[in-house]
């Protein structure tokens, strides 16, 4: 029982035992970590709303695609790390585990200054350049500037974790979540409506819990001396290793630059609807995201159990994981779905008390339906194919479907759907835009899967030998 205990709160092996007793000992906890990590958005964005009015909540959502743009260079050497780290502890080459996870603690330390650094300086050109609404402009200036400011506990929280993750360790990541998550709420509650701080309290609040956890995470990675012993040398960067890092992990950043930028680009034509649309699309979205979590949750699980195996030479577990993660996400997107339908006005009215706000945001719950389903095809696959070490292909796919199908369908529909009623078009069209970009991006996925070209990507002697057998 013990030895149980010990094995469930310390680094798994993916590469032994059946793939679906990896999987939900991984996921699980996983599952519930993003969903304590979406917390913290999620309560600020309830408290702000109830707290401070439409405004308040209408600045959070128009000043999210800048703060989630800020973090792509962090998403980018997070993939890179996850990807190295499984697949060097698969293989159990822990010298080369030791340096990948030195060198991300360097290279996430200067990324976070010069992110920090720019986003300061450019911080009034970027909410003018996407004309953030009049009500919310000087709320979201605030909410900006001190979530910039806090910028680095994110960075670091989220390498951190993903170094865990890699080792196939979820269960520590998903207790710190927890705990700090209970934090942010007491700290939230208490700056917003207790102190009075108004939208500048939420933004405290967040960036409080997540440096909490940052530094947890990151006292538990230098502990991890089983597996490797960090040292000054294993912190001296590393061409080989920042270029293996860059080109497993950039592809995923420009993937995810280009989907924030998009959005940007399509919150403009929400901001041209007024407020009170921005307000809703805010409302609506927080509960989307935990829609969205199964598909995210899989493709981290995707990834890791792929770069064991395939760090272990191990190719007949990868397509039998494959299956089995793409049938627990699709299992798990239905049950959202359907508690979506069920609980979703009631969900929508803890950020808001305007009816209008509410019937709105529970139309455009329905606009997203078709998304959570077919979501689960693209980010199982496409989690194996990135846990691979094949970054580029999802990049390309990410790139076109963003850029050439999403921003030109939701402008078209937004401008075939014009009415008095709507003088910029229907609110639902970013989403209706979104859903076709959706489905292009998971049927091109499968295709590229069932090419196989990612099969060859392995950075592990034992990885390279397999795919040259």
């Amino acid at each position: 029982m013990l030895t149980k205990f010990k094995h469930l709160f310390g680094a798994q092996d993916m590469t032994q035992g059946a793939p679906l007793t990896c999987l939900l000992m991984f996921s699980v906890p996983l599952l519930m970590g993003n969903l304590a990590q979406l917390a913290y958005s999620t309560v600020d964005s309830i408290v702000v709303g109830r707290y401070c009015g439409d405004a308040a909540l209408s600045a959070i959502g128009v000043t999210s695609p800048i703060l989630n743009l800020f973090l792509v260079l962090f998403i980018a050497i997070g993939s890179g790390v996850m990807v190295m780290v499984s697949q060097y502890f698969g293989a159990q080459e822990y010298d080369k585990l030791e340096t990948s996870v030195g060198n991300s603690i360097t290279l996430i330390a200067l990324v976070s200054i010069v992110l920090t650094t720019f986003g300061l300086l450019g911080l009034d050109w970027m909410l003018h350049a996407i004309k953030a609404p009049v009500e919310s402009y000087d709320m979201g200036r605030t909410y900006m500037l001190i979530c910039l400011a806090g910028l680095a506990g994110n960075g670091f929280y989220n390498i951190m974790s993903g170094i865990l993750r890699g080792m196939g360790e979820s269960v520590f990541p998903l207790l710190v979540l927890l705990g700090t998550m209970l934090l942010n709420i007491v700290l939230d509650i208490w700056f917003v409506a207790g102190l009075g701080f108004g939208i500048a309290g939420a933004a405290y609040a967040t960036i409080i819990g997540q440096t909490l956890s940052a530094i947890v995470c990151l006292v538990k990675v230098v502990m991890s001396r089983r597996y490797f012993r960090l040292n000054f040398r294993s912190l001296l960067l590393k061409k080989d290793v920042v270029g293996t890092v860059c080109r497993l992990g950039l592809p995923n950043g420009i993937a995810q630059a280009i989907m924030w930028l998009s959005t940007i680009v399509i919150q403009r034509l929400n901001n041209a609807m007024g407020y009170m649309v921005t307000a809703a699309i805010t409302a609506m979205l927080r509960v989307d995201a935990f829609a969205m979590i199964p598909s995210t949750t899989f493709n981290m699980s995707a990834s890791t159990f792929t770069g064991q195996n395939v760090g272990a030479g191990r190719m007949d577990r990868v397509k039998q994981g494959c299956r089995t993660v793409f049938v627990m996400s699709l299992t798990v997107s239905l049950t959202m779905i359907a508690l979506m339908i069920l609980f979703g006005k009631w969900m929508i009215g803890l950020f808001t008390t305007t009816q209008e706000l509410i019937d709105l945001g529970y139309q455009l719950i329905f606009a997203m339906i078709p998304v959570y389903l077919v979501m689960a095809i693209g980010q199982s696959f496409g989690g194996v194919i990135r846990g691979a070490g094949d970054a580029m292909g999802p990049m390309w796919i990410s790139l076109v479907t963003q850029t050439v199908i999403r921003i030109p369908a939701a402008y078209l529909i937004a401008y075939l759907t014009r009415s008095p009623a709507h003088p910029v078009g229907d609110p639902r069209s970013s989403f209706w835009g979104l859903g076709i970009a959706v489905v292009i991006n998971a049927a091109a996925t499968l295709v590229y899967y069932r090419i196989g070209r990612w099969k060859t990507k392995g950075i592990t002697a034992k990885a390279k030998a397999a795919a040259e057998a």
